[in-house]
């Protein structure tokens, strides 16, 4: 069995009032490395919460948070930044590519935090878009890009550092049927490589991608059926 990604240990989210809103509800969750996790729920049920909590871009205020089982709870926020930098990939809906920077740019800017020489990472860069379909497309601007190729860019800039974690949010919002349709096969294929994936999302379809269902209502976490690929 593969060792565990994300730990989870009665980690939780109250924002403080009044009154005090608990966001995310006290909860144990492990995702095992090469996991393929599906979060559902409605809109706020706590779903966002989460993704900034398992995005390192917010700090629970109670519980722990072991990232490759490292304590995320005892960085600074200078040393949680560049655990995010180095371990996780965010694909957001939105894209937040910068438009006057070039897919190639935009995939670099992933690499802030990686102290390889400029050639290496643009190599790294180069490959990471040949592997998302986007060989052809280095020096496209975003503006230029269908909305399902510059998701693709997204998801390049979020594999570029290798990731021990994809973390996707609401990743087919932005798109048609058919890029949708595109993107998850994308994302299984990636997973099928050993990547450990966590999608968040509202669409039964999305979901059905995963192995395991996570659900979430009023901030409570709960497991449900495995999701059968066999």
């Amino acid at each position: 069995m593969a060792a565990p990604v994300i730990e989870l240990r009665g980690f939780g989210r109250t924002y403080p009032g009044p009154p005090p809103v608990s966001a995310l509800r006290p909860a144990d969750l492990v995702i095992d490395g090469g996991d393929y996790v599906a979060v559902t729920g409605p809109s706020g049920s706590g779903k966002s919460t989460l993704l900034h909590l398992l995005g390192l871009l917010d700090t629970p205020t109670e519980g722990s948070y072991l990232l490759d089982g490292l304590d995320t709870s005892r960085l600074n926020d200078r040393d949680r930044s560049a655990l995010r930098g180095r371990r996780i990939g965010v694909v957001f809906q939105a894209f937040h590519l910068l438009p006057y920077r070039t897919a190639l740019e935009n995939v670099l800017l992933a690499e802030l935090y990686n102290q390889t020489p400029r050639g290496t990472r643009l190599e790294a860069a180069a490959g990471a878009l040949e592997a998302v379909g986007l060989g052809h497309r280095l020096d496209a601007l975003p503006t230029t890009l269908s909305g399902g190729e510059s998701q693709r860019v997204a998801i390049a800039r979020a594999l570029v550092n290798e990731p021990s974690l994809l973390l996707c949010d609401e990743p087919t919002g932005n798109l048609d049927s058919r890029n949708a349709a595109a993107l998850m096969e994308l994302l299984d294929q990636l997973n099928a490589t050993g990547y450990t994936i966590v999608v968040i999302t509202h669409d039964p379809s999305v979901a059905a991608h995963a192995r395991r269902l996570i659900g979430i209502s009023d901030g409570v976490l709960s497991e449900r059926i495995e999701a059968d690929h066999e």
